[in-house]
């Protein structure tokens, strides 16, 4: 046996004399002859309680007790004492390490035995074995940190499970403590900030283990144990929670099942399914863990197919893109660049060595970036610095061995905390570990906190200092919150903090939550924030559900916070505003008639009124004509008593009113940068697009047009209005006046006009939602239209309890476009019901009759007929009539319905309406198939509405593409999308846009509108330069859509007669068909002879051109 006497340097000047050599075999006999379990647990615990008291953990090895454990536990025969064994294991497990920290480095580093002892004892014959086992496990789980879970028990793990030799209920114990590793980690609603850090803290360190940890578990999903098998597969489901990447993570299931079970196709699947991935979230070492394996044994494999390896290359060049740390990069990536560089010089496409080769050079640049790279501290880093403070703090020379050992375990977690920026927990990991080797106990704490602080400054220098508080800066809000949404965490326990008078713009991807923290600060449920009665907010969200059938002074003085400031002081705010007073002034109309931006600047006024202290702006600038913005730049700038929190997808807009940004973090944090959006681009360059127009992050790809048919012309009109003149109800004077436009398949046209000037007016009466008072509409009958409204939710709002997939499906069930059939050119009115029951005589010598329907059409010479139903008359008695007839008979929405459906079902002829077609349709559109087949509409954010209803505007392949303010509820990346979409769509454009980006970008046309009149001007030169994608200086057009000649200015040179359209081209005659023709001639002119005096001559000839 040892010593009795443990050395000086290990007892506590409190700590109880040593017990002797015959209390501690006492009770080490009374624990493993116990007659019964509770007997052998109580001498546990006393023989804990002992030690703890006396010499601590140093005695476990001076009294031989681990080697007692040890010894019992491999006891074949006997039972009683491998219960024991784990009984002592359990009761030590349990009461050291919250005691005694430094007793972790014994269990877990000096006697790596003990765990796997415990684990082999799950496979024991005897159930209170096991459950004794499990019990000691568990223990020493629960009371080991983050750091110490990582540090310690994971390499413990790690080497056991590759040990092969284990017993296989072991092997599933193991497999268990990881997977309860990697849950502990989850991020959880309701956790406290400490718990939320330590959570932090596990996933970031467990983390950078995957690398490791994956393929051991991947060996136990081939394990030919099924208990093995389904272990294992769990514990990677749960290790792969370690990934915050919201791209990867819908991917995550079928990598999963690819390699549980692995094979050719299983991995062609899965490198299909990544290369459909939108990669837009930075990629750190977790997601380069799970997915360089499959990248890696796609390249490496000689029967990968060459479009298999050209998605690969893809998928590779797009993750090192967003590998921001060249040091992960230099991890992961050599690994992958043999097999692209073999795919370079091998390959048998020219397509993929050129894919291959550009994959290569952006790897190799990656790889040996040296911009500003922030070395990892290892762990001999801190234990150089530990042997220094120890050293100037009287550390004991003596128990070497040991303090080594403890140095080590200790400088690796402090190492942990360093590098993922938790310095604020590198105290509490040095103090408990270092005393036992310091005389004087205040030398410990000492020690701590100056290692502490040593890191906390060079922190500093690494990262800079964070903002202190302004001096003479007013602080309003202070609040340290966390924010869910149903069951989604959206920020984990970080702060916000107001300043009086700064203007902050909330910047992040779509769906981030942005919307969602406005509401609940509005609606007083953040956490900290104070109250209403505190500090007045008012939200101004773009809403416009406002009561339409009031006037505007009434509505606002109907408010209860308002109206008991009086009428007089009510309109005297709103003529600020610019609703002008009096009986015909803009105060006394109706709500509903106001345009988008006038109800903005209504929302803004009533908040003024309500003396609000904090402004929460909700995409204010929606629906605001340039000059509007500008007066509320001004006068957000100018009333510098008001804060403002401001969410807004205009960059110009954001760059002139901030003076702070608050950014959402990957990590679930907000971070604020002080500065305007410029100032902050600065510090994260990846945020360049808040600027530039690209779709490198979301793409959107719509459906080609399809032909028309008769137009061989890019500038033929094919959608025509003609001396429209529009009043709306009880308006005073007319919205549009003697309006005169065309439109072909190569327009880009811009709408531009103040608001409320009639430009929704006038997209409304081209697309047919609304009936002109005088003047017509003609358009092309198989002219498809896809049309987004001003207010573009109202597509969807009726269909909230609907998913996006469910959406579309109702909107084509009949082969045909619902939502068309609810245009008010289409409505049938009591006019057109009468109109029906008339009887139509057509002079043929049959009688009169009523219409029925419409049930087909057909080509007649430049125009078509249509063969029609007769009411009570069988299908035989029908009848074919041309177009014209039908309208001059008035059964012109008759004829126009029919059109729709024919020019639907046209567009709809190669669609098939399954939801696996209509998710691929959501994809291209930018929106994941996930959220388009399971989640329902009203959960959805407003940008992700936008896109399901752009989905629903281009299933049907329209040929004319009508955006009523499409930038609105859109963040940049979909912006830069939906741009780029626009750019290379090969149909007509016609669009309405405050957003001079946008227009400048796009639209080589503008229509100016302005009382009741538009102005045509055009041949403007397209910006091509704010697309990320163009050549500096460039402004040469870069698609056959845009490169025609403008539209509408000069198509009418081609042809302004009416909107006929040839259905062929004219052939040639063969003599056959000349020598018939001249037998019709003869007889026409032989019955014009028989006619009576006084009839016209017929034109020799049967259609106009022969």
């Amino acid at each position: 046996m040892p010593h009795p006497v443990s050395p000086p340097t290990m007892v506590s000047r409190d700590a109880a004399p040593p017990p002797s050599q015959e209390d501690v075999a006492r009770l080490i006999s009374t624990i493993f002859n116990a007659q019964t379990s509770a007997a052998s647990v109580d001498a546990s615990y006393g023989l804990c309680e002992l030690l703890l008291n006396s010499l601590g953990q140093a005695g476990l090895n001076q009294y031989g007790v681990l080697a007692e454990i040890k010894k019992a536990a491999a006891d074949k025969k006997n039972g009683l004492k491998r219960e024991s064994s784990q009984n002592l294991l359990g009761a030590i497990f349990e009461r050291f390490p919250p005691r005694q920290p430094v007793s972790e480095v014994v269990f877990l580093v000096q006697e790596e035995g003990l765990v796997p002892c415990a684990l082999d004892a799950l496979a024991d014959k005897g159930a209170v074995v096991r459950e004794a086992a499990q019990y000691g496990l568990d223990a020493l789980f629960n009371n080991l940190s983050p750091e110490a879970l990582v540090t310690g028990l994971l390499p413990v793990l790690t080497r056991y499970l590759e040990k092969k030799t284990g017993k296989w209920q072991g092997t599933v114990g193991a497999y268990k403590l990881l997977q309860k590793m990697a849950d502990k980690a989850k991020l959880a609603i309701g956790a406290s900030k400490d718990e939320a850090e330590e959570k932090d803290v596990l996933r970031e360190a467990m983390g950078s283990k995957l690398a490791g940890l994956i393929p051991i578990v991947e060996g136990g999903m081939h394990d030919l144990k099924a208990e093995v098998e389904k272990q294992s597969v769990q514990t990677m489901n749960s290790l792969t929670t370690l990934l915050s990447n919201d791209d990867v993570a819908p991917r995550i299931p079928l990598l999963v099942e690819t390699m549980q079970h692995p094979s050719a196709q299983a991995t062609q699947k899965a490198i299909h399914a990544l290369s459909q991935t939108t990669f837009v979230a930075i990629v750190t070492s977790p997601v380069l863990a799970l997915l360089t394996p499959f990248l890696e044994r796609s390249l490496n494999s000689p029967n990968t197919a060459q479009e298999v390896l050209r998605q690969t290359c893809v998928i590779t060049e797009n993750l090192t893109k967003l590998v921001h740390d060249p040091i992960e990069a230099r991890t992961f990536l050599p690994k992958l660049s043999p097999g692209i560089k073999a795919v370079a010089d091998r390959a048998s496409l020219p397509e993929v060595r050129e894919i291959a080769e550009r994959a290569l050079a952006i790897m190799e640049k990656a790889m040996a970036s040296d911009k500003e790279v922030i070395a990892r501290t290892t762990l001999d880093d801190v234990a150089k610095i530990v042997d220094e403070h120890m050293k100037k703090n009287g550390g004991l020379a003596s128990q070497q061995d040991t303090y080594k050992l403890v140095r080590s375990y200790v400088s690796d977690m402090v190492a942990t905390d360093v590098n993922y920026r938790f310095v604020n927990r590198i105290a509490a990991r040095i103090l408990p570990y270092l005393q036992p080797f310091l005389q004087d106990p205040a030398a410990s704490q000492k020690i701590a906190d100056a290692i502490q602080q040593h890191y906390v400054d060079e922190d500093h220098r690494r990262y800079g200092v964070p903002e202190k508080e302004d001096d003479g800066e007013v602080e309003i809000v202070n609040a340290d919150f966390s924010l869910a949404y149903g069951g989604m965490l959206l920020l984990s326990h970080t702060n916000i903090r107001l300043l009086k008078g700064h203007r902050y713009g909330l910047c992040g991807r779509n769906g981030a939550g942005k919307s969602t923290l406005m509401r609940s600060i509005a609606n007083g449920k953040l956490e900290g924030f104070p109250p209403q009665d505190v500090l007045r907010t008012c939200y101004v969200e773009h809403n416009q559900g406002e009561d339409a059938d009031i006037s505007i002074l009434e509505f606002v003085a109907k408010d209860p916070e308002i109206g008991p400031q009086g009428t007089e002081r009510i309109s005297e705010v709103l003529t600020e505003f610019g609703f002008t007073p009096g009986p015909e002034g803009r105060q006394a109309q109706k709500v509903g008639s106001l345009s988008g931006g006038w109800k903005m600047k209504l929302a803004l006024a009533r908040a003024m009124l309500q003396k609000a202290d904090v402004l929460l702006l909700d995409e204010p600038t929606n629906h605001l004509d340039v000059a509007n913005i500008a007066w509320l730049e001004n006068y957000l700038k100018t009333h510098t008593d008001i804060t403002s929190l401001i969410v807004s997808h205009d960059s110009g807009f954001l760059d002139n009113v901030t003076t702070d940004i608050y950014h959402y973090e990957p990590n679930k944090k907000l971070a604020c940068y002080k500065g305007n959006l410029a100032a902050f681009v600065q510090i994260r360059p990846e945020a360049k697009a808040y600027y530039t127009l690209s779709a490198s992050n979301v793409q959107f790809k719509f459906p080609p047009p399809g032909i028309l048919t008769g137009v061989k012309s890019m500038t033929r009109a094919i959608i025509r209005m003609t001396n429209v003149s529009y009043t709306y109800p009880n308006a005073p004077k007319p919205s549009l006046s003697d309006v005169s436009c065309q439109l072909t398949l190569s327009s880009r046209v811009a709408i531009i006009g103040p608001n409320g000037a009639g430009k929704s007016t006038l997209i409304k009466l081209l697309t047919g939602e609304t009936i002109p008072d005088t003047g017509k509409v003609e358009k092309h009958p198989n002219l498809r239209i896809g049309y987004i409204k001003q207010h573009a939710l109202e597509h969807v709002e009726m269909h909230l309890e609907k998913t996006p997939n469910q959406y579309l499906q109702w909107r084509y069930a009949h082969g045909d476009d619902r939502e068309v059939h609810m245009k008010q050119t289409r409505v049938l009115s009591d006019k057109d019901r009468e109109q029906m029951d008339k009887w139509v005589d057509l002079k043929d010598g049959k009688s009169a009759r009523q219409v029925e329907a419409l049930v087909g059409r057909q080509k007649y010479k430049k125009t078509f007929q249509y063969e029609v139903k007769w009411r009570g008359l069988l299908p035989k008695n029908n009848t074919m009539i041309s177009r014209e007839t039908l309208t001059e008979l008035g059964f012109d929405k008759l004829v126009q319905e029919f059109d729709d459906h024919e020019a639907s079902r046209e567009g709809l002829g190669y669609r098939e309406l399954q939801p696996s077609v209509i998710s691929k349709h959501f994809e291209d559109l930018g929106l994941d198939p996930e959220i388009a087949n399971h989640n329902e509409i009203g959960s959805l954010s407003g940008g992700q509405k936008v896109k399901v209803v752009i989905a629903g505007a281009m299933w049907n392949n329209p040929h004319l593409l009508v955006l009523d303010e499409p930038t609105n509820f859109l963040d940049r990346d979909s912006l830069g999308g939906l741009a780029v979409a626009i750019r290379e769509f090969k149909g007509g454009v016609i669009l309405i846009s405050h957003n001079e980006e946008f227009v400048g970008a796009l639209c080589s046309e503008q229509w100016h509108v302005n009382d009741g009149r538009v102005a045509q001007r055009g041949n403007a030169a397209v910006s091509l330069d704010r697309f990320e994608d163009s050549r500096p200086g460039s402004t040469v057009p870069s698609t056959n859509a845009s490169s025609v000649v403008s539209s509408a200015v000069t198509s009418g040179v081609e042809d302004n007669s009416e909107m006929k359209f040839r259905a062929r081209k004219k052939k040639k005659m063969t003599k056959k068909e000349l020598k018939e023709r001249e037998v019709r001639r003869r007889l026409r002119h032989i019955d014009w002879l028989n006619s009576p005096k006084g009839t016209p001559h017929p034109p020799d000839t049967d259609d106009e051109d022969n």
